[in-house]
């Protein structure tokens, strides 16, 4: 008997692992991609098989077309059809205004949000389309309020990249509807994950807290929950939307 599978890009941290144990329930095989840190995936994996599911760690670098190519290829040796793709990785750096911006940050930027979401999505459709032998099926990606906010003197390149990622779950929702393929997209406002660190400020949701309505920042869990409401049978009339995830903001 065939699996169904579910690919979440970046899940070894933060939303992406909380969506892969949270969709591990389900009657799925999970991949959980990551990149450089195989300690945290291979946990992410064991607490889900801990809980009875079934998932295994491919190592890719989204950034990069041969590693996605790669992860695709060993996707296609698992006994399985991919059904479900959660583009979930992504970087920034540093906060900065746009004078300390350099183009080599702005690209590794859009290589990995931009380019790497876009390069995820077209393998996807080559093996869900029903023109290409596939059964159809789901793909959820994961933007960022800062699309619609611009985060002024911070990430404007990191939020230039999310506008993007709107644009292309509208525009591929679209192109592949009648492919019964479904395309939406999440937009997480302050969560609390490792990924404020990295742009140097570890405690930026405690910061900013009181500027949002609901006075507090989101859990990883709450983004995932809305993440499997869109890969799932109830969401099956949705399709080129977008799901804010912001207490209000």
């Amino acid at each position: 008997m065939k699996n169904n599978i579910a690919l979440i890009t970046g899940a070894s941290r933060g939303i992406g692992a909380a969506t892969a144990k949270l969709l591990a329930q389900q009657d799925l095989h999970i991949v959980v991609n990551y990149h450089k840190n195989n300690k945290a995936a291979q946990s992410v994996v064991q607490d889900i098989i801990k809980h009875g599911g079934s998932a295994q760690t491919i190592q890719a670098d989204i950034s990069q077309e041969a590693d996605i190519i790669k992860l695709f290829k060993e996707i296609d040796n698992i006994n399985g059809n991919l059904t479900m793709l959660v583009n979930n990785a992504g970087i920034l750096f540093q906060q900065s205004s746009i004078e300390n911006l350099s183009a080599e940050r702005i690209s590794q930027v859009m290589n990995t949000n931009v380019i790497g979401y876009i390069l995820c999505c077209k393998e996807a459709v080559k093996r869900m389309a029903i023109k290409h032998g596939g059964k159809g099926g789901a793909i959820v990606n994961v933007s960022s309020a800062a699309s619609r906010l611009g985060a002024p003197g911070e990430y404007i390149d990191y939020a230039a990249s999310k506008g993007a990622i709107d644009t292309l779950t509208i525009g591929l929702s679209l192109e592949v509807a009648d492919q019964n393929i479904r395309v939406n997209g999440v937009r997480p406002g302050y969560i609390y994950t490792e990924m404020h660190a990295d742009g140097g400020e570890a405690n930026r949701v405690e910061r900013v807290s009181e500027n949002i309505p609901m006075k507090r920042g989101g859990h990883p869990e709450e983004v995932a929950q809305a993440i499997i409401w869109l890969l799932s049978d109830k969401a099956s009339y949705v399709t080129g939307s977008h799901i804010d995830l912001a207490g209000g903001k």
